[in-house]
């Protein structure tokens, strides 16, 4: 029988493990989870995903990749996205389901809480693209004021249906902070306006009549057909509490399919469309 003191030593070394893995880490060794008959074997060259993926929620990075997998994007961006969450879902989509990505980074904070790591040297947290096809031109800016908890957004160009394209990815203040997401908007406005042709994702955290979103209303069009920034207009709700904070902004494209899907994995539903150029 062991004494006290190797036991002790034991159990400290499977915290240590813990604390390095984060608590995120998925459980057990992944599988490939059986896909619906209809989803697609091959990444969809024309369609576009958002998703906060939700952190810390304990949530086993196998399903969030067999969420993806279920829709094979050409692009997601994902929000609250820690680096090694994204990693892993990156692996588990070309190890399990045969779907290649590349990924580029927009994080802004080094947080222990949400993405694990030590305290020493904390998961990063932030935005995250996946992308089929290569990404260039990355850039990855934190806003001046990111209200109760430091907030920027990334941009990378890429292919999508066969075109260039300037992807924007972003996550705006949390709720209750309108003056905040007005000024943090408008820095984004201006970037997107240097585009003709730009794919805006992310978790704007506001309903589509804040004002505001104002001036990304003024540059670009939700894939939503019946959403518009009026209380006349149809959203479909993105969020668990019924709320549509999640877009897909779009210029120089138009929309052919969008859906709206919620999933057991997070607090906001996964969105999709599928798009062409205009």
């Amino acid at each position: 029988m062991f004494g006290r003191g190797p036991r002790l030593l034991a159990g400290a070394v499977v915290v240590a493990c813990a604390v390095l893995l984060g608590p995120s880490a998925p459980g057990g060794v992944p599988f490939a989870r059986p896909l619906p008959a209809e989803a697609p074997r091959e990444v969809v060259p024309n369609r576009v995903m958002t998703w906060n993926i939700c952190n810390p929620c304990g949530t086993s990075d196998a399903d969030r990749a067999a969420e993806i997998a279920t829709y094979a994007p050409q692009v997601i961006g994902m929000q609250e996205a820690c680096v090694r969450d994204v990693e892993r879902i990156r692996a588990h989509l070309e190890n399990l389901y045969g779907l290649v990505y590349h990924v580029e980074y927009g994080t802004v904070l080094q947080n222990w809480g949400r993405c694990g790591g030590v305290p020493w040297n904390p998961g990063a947290y932030g935005q995250a693209i996946l992308s089929a096809a290569p990404m260039t031109d990355r850039v990855s800016v934190e806003y001046p004021d990111g209200g109760s908890e430091d907030r920027g957004y990334m941009a990378v160009t890429t292919t999508v249906g066969g075109r260039s394209v300037r992807v924007f990815n972003t996550h705006l203040a949390q709720r209750r902070q309108e003056a905040v997401r007005a000024d943090q908007a408008a820095v984004l406005a201006a970037q997107i306006a240097r585009h003709d042709r730009a794919v805006v994702l992310g978790d704007f955290n506001a309903v589509p009549d804040a004002p505001e979103l104002t001036p990304l209303w003024a540059l670009a069009e939700d894939t939503d057909p019946e959403c518009r920034p009026s209380p006349t207009g149809t959203c479909a709700p993105t969020t668990d509490w019924q709320s549509k904070f999640d877009y897909v902004f779009l210029r120089g494209f138009t929309p052919l399919e969008h859906h709206v899907r919620p999933t057991p994995y997070s607090d906001h539903h996964m969105v999709h469309t599928d798009l062409e150029p205009a």
